[in-house]
């Protein structure tokens, strides 16, 4: 069950125009098969993604998706940098409902 952790720059200025484009688009990525969490963080400056997937094969899909194209498409020109993505694996520890994502 693939977790990938993302980080997107923006250009100073732009971090609101960047979670513009998420709010309007993340609700699509919900919906694609297999999406079991798609959530934007910021700290006021840098956005940080956190996506969850059923399998691997979703996520392959999701990359593939016109709905991540369009986020791209829109977010490209508000970026100062490609966006960092890491494939990382869970790690259970303590509770298994708050010590890992499932």
């Amino acid at each position: 069950m693939p977790v990938v952790i993302a980080r997107l720059i923006p250009a100073p200025g732009k971090t609101q125009e960047v979670l513009d484009v998420y709010r309007e688009l993340a609700p699509l990525v919900h919906q694609e098969p297999g999406c079991r969490l798609f959530a934007l963080h910021t700290d006021g400056k840098d956005v940080f993604i956190v996506e969850h997937w059923l399998t691997p094969e979703d996520f392959q899909a999701h990359l593939a998706s016109s709905n991540l194209q369009r986020i791209r498409d829109a977010t490209k020109p508000l970026l100062t940098a490609p966006s960092e993505i890491w494939p990382v694996e869970s790690v259970s520890l303590g509770d298994p409902g708050k010590g890992v994502i499932p």
